[in-house]
């Protein structure tokens, strides 16, 4: 039985960010709030650790950048700073075997119907985007025909040019959240570990560590919760901060809606491997480069890479992201044979053999943790996000649910993680009748990190797809032959 020492108004499992910032805003609200955490840190997926050979690193979520307002408020509060990353030289966009440096948001295309291409492109997902509710994709009007299609699907449709600017790798997508219109342009000085450690320092002994959640029985008048050390805790209310696959680790009672357990079963996560070479200089800048690259090369281990080197240019570092299937194939490797894979590929890339010589190596393999269950967030494969999206966010009794993965906004990322957990946060309060404002709240936006207006040009607006090319001058070679077979008709009198 659960004694009185374990009661509380609410219980949180995951103390990721979603889950503190969800423990937080109920502390701070005036209620007696619990966070169970599975692991023996909290940070949920991100993760700082420390050494004398890195300072600090963060092996998991890092990035932070403008219009992600709630995390850099949160942040502030808690008196973190951040710094921009490195890219005042130039980038290296690696295609075919050669490298070719560059400047600005993107790699420059010479090919005027590549440029076509890549300019629908964008258009034509910005038009999409338009019709797609934040809070609810299922209710956009053409949302079953586009969630049956994958991204390569769309690619294909859309695309003409072979290999257009995004299909020829994934690249490109990991860079454009990164940079780009998008703009993750800042890390957190000391690592991103830090707000949920100084959440914890806030909250005290109400974060227990080491609590993996096993039982949740919601049939009395109160909720019991027991972990997997058999210890009981009682509350009026929980959040479930952690990733929807994992709930597939906790048994209820009563057992979970038809819907729910459905869709726990549908979304996996993704596959990540992080990875930071570390060297005695930032031999890379010698030759005028940033340190990062866009590599679009299949076999290669590393799609992307930036540097990873302090503000203060201490400890010189590249950093890589070895994704989806490519970490699924390097998976069973070494540790020592995936570090060998990637010094060779920089090597190659900058065109140096500096980079075969590493001073250290640190990496992350987020697939074999069994409380995260892989990185960076869940993916929704075609079909499923129309049929359980909406079952996402939907409370099971008094079980509400918080984690990036239920957020409206940067969905996958430390924004979506405080989002979430504030929006469950507040839901709770609603039930028990301490807040009536708005569920969804707004955030001011960042005096420090301000968003960068995003513009288009006359001709990105106006100029034509391949196809529509291919149209015009259709028309063009038509109307052409008609007035010179006119032309040659009046001359001859053919006319008359």
């Amino acid at each position: 039985m659960s004694s009185d020492h374990n009661k509380c108004d609410v219980i949180v499992i995951g103390g990721g960010i979603s889950g503190l910032s969800a423990a937080k805003l109920l502390y701070d609200s005036g209620l007696d709030v619990v966070v169970l955490e599975a692991q023996d840190r909290v940070g949920g997926r991100t993760y700082t650790v420390r050494n004398k050979h890195v300072k600090y690193v963060d092996l998991g979520g890092a990035y932070v950048g403008p219009t992600q307002n709630r995390v850099l408020r949160l942040s502030k509060e808690l008196g973190l700073e951040t710094y921009k990353v490195n890219e005042v030289e130039h980038l290296i966009d690696h295609v075919n075997g050669k490298s070719y440096p560059f400047k600005g948001p993107f790699p420059p295309m010479w090919n005027p119907i590549t440029y076509l291409d890549y300019n629908n492109l964008w258009r034509t997902l910005d038009e999409m985007g338009k019709e797609i509710p934040n809070e609810a994709p299922w209710k956009a009007p053409h949302a079953e025909e586009w969630d049956k299609i994958t991204m390569e699907q769309l690619l294909n449709k859309v695309c003409w040019t072979k290999p257009p600017v995004f299909k020829r790798n994934s690249p490109f997508f990991r860079y454009a959240s990164i940079r780009g219109s998008i703009q993750q342009e800042r890390k957190f000085i000391g690592g991103s570990g830090q707000i949920s450690e100084k959440i914890m320092e806030y909250l005290g002994k109400r974060v227990k560590l080491e609590k993996p959640v096993i039982y949740i029985d919601q049939t009395g008048g109160n909720i019991i919760v027991e972990t997997l050390d058999h210890e009981k805790y009682e509350a009026q209310y929980v959040i479930s901060a952690i990733p929807p696959v994992l709930s597939l680790k906790i048994h209820f009672n009563p057992p979970l809606p038809s819907m729910r357990n459905q869709m726990i079963n549908r979304i996996p996560m993704g596959s990540v491997i992080k990875c930071i070479v570390y060297y005695k200089d930032t031999f890379w800048k010698k030759k005028d480069y940033c340190g990062s690259m866009i590599i679009e090369d299949e076999g290669a281990p590393i799609g992307l890479a930036l540097d990873d080197t302090k503000p203060d240019g201490s400890v010189p570092a590249i950093i890589g992201f070895i994704l989806a299937r490519k970490c699924r194939r390097l998976i069973n490797l070494s540790k020592e044979e995936r570090k060998t894979q990637i010094c060779e590929l920089y090597a190659k890339v900058l065109g140096t053999q500096e980079a075969l010589h590493p001073v250290h190596y640190e990496e992350k393999n987020w697939c074999e943790e069994q409380y995260s269950g892989g990185c960076y967030t869940a993916y929704f494969p075609p079909g499923i996000m129309t049929q359980y999206g909406r079952i996402l966010r939907e409370p099971v009794g008094r079980i509400f649910f918080a984690g990036t993965e239920t957020a409206s906004e940067w969905s996958g990322y430390m924004e979506g993680a405080v989002q979430a957990g504030e929006r469950a946060a507040r839901e709770v309060l609603h039930s028990m009748g301490r807040y009536s404002g708005e569920i969804w709240k707004s955030e001011p936006e960042s005096p420090d990190v301000p968003a960068l207006p995003i513009t288009t040009t006359f001709w990105e607006r106006n100029l034509p797809s391949v196809p529509g090319l291919l149209k015009l001058m259709g028309f063009s070679i038509f109307f052409t032959s008609v007035a010179a077979a006119g032309f040659f008709a009046y001359k001859k009198d053919l006319l008359v």
